[in-house]
């Protein structure tokens, strides 16, 4: 178990890092025997500065829950992050590259709730009762520790890689779609990059939901009214560069796109 003046330590080192642009070297090799539980004290210390600083809590972010995802970093468990208003942008943004590291876009589902969710033993059937809308989105991702060899420890301490999210589409209500079945095709500059299905997603997109609001019980916390969750990708991670235009189109729910300038 890491320090208090550890975890301080690791939360400037990252913060420096977010400002310069930078990457610092893996946490698994510089603290051995380091947890999932000092990973979350040290996206918890970063959250709690930036409230601190006035960045105000709009919802969470779920990650490594399919796949596709897993087999991509090498990690089997999923992890969360938070998500500040600051990094929410409205379809068609254009959106500032060089302010992110190692620049990546997945599609996703994103859960507004209009009820809270406190577990533990939160299921599928109360995240679809607690549900306003659902709607597509995309996931900027922004890693700010090395990327070759990083384990969960290391992707939750970086707030699970989360830089920002773009929403868009047609917000639907639960049961106005077949969620499992909501699929996309994911374009970089009119050219197909990937595809997907929601039911990637730990067989359904709410379940992931779920698995968030009891893995906040665990500490101590818990999904509010008003809150959005990105539920998890459900295609691979798609690197973008300055000057890229993204295009998720969902079908019947719409497109949600952005630029990179």
């Amino acid at each position: 178990m890491l320090t208090d003046a550890q975890v301080t330590q690791i939360a400037d080192d990252l913060a420096e890092a977010e400002r310069n642009r930078t990457m610092i070297p893996l946490l698994t090799a510089r603290f051995d025997g380091m947890t999932v539980e000092d990973s979350y004290r040290i996206q918890n210390e970063w959250r709690r500065r930036g409230e601190e600083a006035g960045r105000r809590l709009v919802g969470r972010k779920i990650g490594l829950t399919s796949k596709p995802m897993q087999e991509a970093t090498g990690i089997t468990e999923p992890d969360y992050g938070a998500i500040f208003a600051d990094m929410v942008y409205e379809n068609g943004s254009v959106i500032e590259h060089e302010q992110f590291s190692n620049v990546r876009v997945e599609v996703e589902l994103g859960f507004l709730l209009k009820e809270k969710l406190e577990g533990p033993d939160v299921t599928v059937f109360d995240v679809l009762r607690a549900t306003e809308y659902v709607t597509p989105a995309l996931e900027i991702l922004s890693s700010r520790i090395e990327m070759e060899g990083r384990t969960i420890v290391d992707t939750i301490s970086d707030n699970a890689a989360m830089g920002a999210m773009v929403y868009g589409g047609r917000p639907v209500s639960v049961d106005a779609v077949d969620l499992r079945w909501v699929s996309a095709l994911l374009y970089r500059n009119e050219t197909i990059h990937d595809s997907g299905v929601a039911a990637a997603v730990l067989n359904h997109p709410a379940t992931g939901v779920a698995w968030l609001a009891n893995k906040l019980a665990e500490h101590g916390d818990h999904l509010k009214a008003g809150d959005f969750i990105l539920a998890g990708s459900f295609t691979r991670p798609m690197w973008v560069e300055p000057g890229d235009t993204v295009l998720a189109d969902y079908g019947e729910l719409g497109t949600v796109t952005c630029r990179f300038s």
